[in-house]
């Protein structure tokens, strides 16, 4: 189209679409143009709507609303073992690190019932073993990958604890079962035709609960598709989900349940091991600093060797708080989301005091 073509196509000025255009990539029209612009893509056919998307890098699913959902489900099930079991099976493992460097580890695949399953179990030298569970989902709505989501927690769960109890040879009385803390969806597809709907679907992947009728007498059961379909066409947030995305750039939030990310360009967006280092950081820090409460909960004063003491929850809190010369701003919001929703910094902060009293 010519200027005034397009410009009459939007209901805008010739001078307003000149001032796009010489503006160049740098410009940000305003809000209501930006509407204005969405509107106009949306009610586009499909191959146009393609031919913006693909030098965008976006998913194919943001443009066309026909794919089906694809997600790699990551889950993570951290399990306090100490540092002498730790060590112990460090050296078993072999040398190896995953994550950061401070946080000292080594890390083994492992075999899991389900053979599609990939299963890498990850020993951290402060006394914390991780199960890092891989499972590719390609559920019809988002409702079944939710209930999927408990449903298959209940049987992974008592595997890792039998799994961890089989390497540490022990019984059940002596080693307690892994929890679960945060998960991860890294979304690869969808057929969520826009932003806003695509928005809401990735914030109903981080907070699946409202989905699921949890006290259903068999169990975990899916509540009315309608309810998706309506929580969809109307948009869904809560004032505990938090943002990190960059718009362009990708669609993140992490909420009470875990972690949903949607990269749309490769070259900016973060990478699947950022994240996974982020969520085994989080859930080791997490366990260790819960197992400390745990004691003084019980009466019992907490007793950690010299090396992870009240001086290594310090400097952990610090590291995760933050920001770092070599990280990226996206980087530093996702850091800063999902320590926001995962309570992290309150617990270490009530765990290193703990410690420092134990001390005293």
């Amino acid at each position: 189209m010519s200027i005034r073509d397009f410009a009459a196509h939007l209901g805008v000025s010739d001078r307003v679409i000149s001032k796009w255009e010489a503006g160049g990539e740098g410009y940000c029209p305003r809000p209501d143009s930006q509407a204005v612009l969405d509107t106009a893509l949306a009610r586009s056919t499909e191959d146009i709507r393609l031919r913006f998307a693909e030098p965008l890098g976006r998913l194919a699913a943001t443009a066309s609303g026909t794919a089906r959902i694809g997600v790699d489900s990551h889950k993570f099930l951290p399990v306090f073992i100490g540092a002498r079991r730790a060590r112990r099976l460090q050296n078993e493992l072999g040398p190896g690190s995953v994550g950061d460097i401070w946080l000292e580890s080594s890390s083994t695949r492992l075999d899991h019932p389900d053979k599609e399953t990939t299963c890498t179990l990850h020993v951290f030298a402060c006394g914390v073993a991780v199960f890092h569970l891989v499972q590719r989902q390609a559920p019809a709505s988002l409702t079944e990958l939710a209930v999927w989501r408990y449903r298959s927690y209940a049987s992974d769960l008592p595997w890792a604890g039998a799994r961890m109890r089989d390497l540490l040879e022990v019984d059940r009385s002596q080693q307690p079962d892994p929890e679960y803390v945060l998960s991860l969806y890294w979304v690869r597809s969808g057929p969520w035709s826009d932003g806003r709907e695509f928005d809401t679907a990735l914030r109903l992947l981080s907070t699946p609960s409202v989905l699921v009728d949890r006290s259903a007498p068999s169990g975990p059961a899916p509540l009315h598709q309608s309810v998706e379909e309506s929580l969809l066409a109307t948009g869904f947030d809560h004032p505990d989900i938090v943002s990190f995305g960059i718009r362009g750039v990708s669609t993140g939030y992490a909420g009470w349940s875990g972690v949903a990310y949607a990269a749309h360009s490769a070259e900016r967006s973060l990478t699947i091991d950022e994240l996974v280092t982020c969520e085994l950081t989080v859930q080791t820090l997490w366990c260790f600093s819960h197992q400390i409460q745990t004691l003084v909960e019980d009466g019992q004063d907490p007793f950690t060797p010299d090396d992870f003491g009240w001086r290594f929850l310090r400097a952990a809190a610090s590291r995760l708080t933050t920001a770092r010369a070599q990280e990226t701003a996206q980087h530093v919001l996702m850091r800063e989301a999902i320590m926001k929703t995962s309570g992290l910094a309150e617990r270490l902060r009530a765990a290193q005091d703990a410690l420092r009293d134990s001390v005293s």
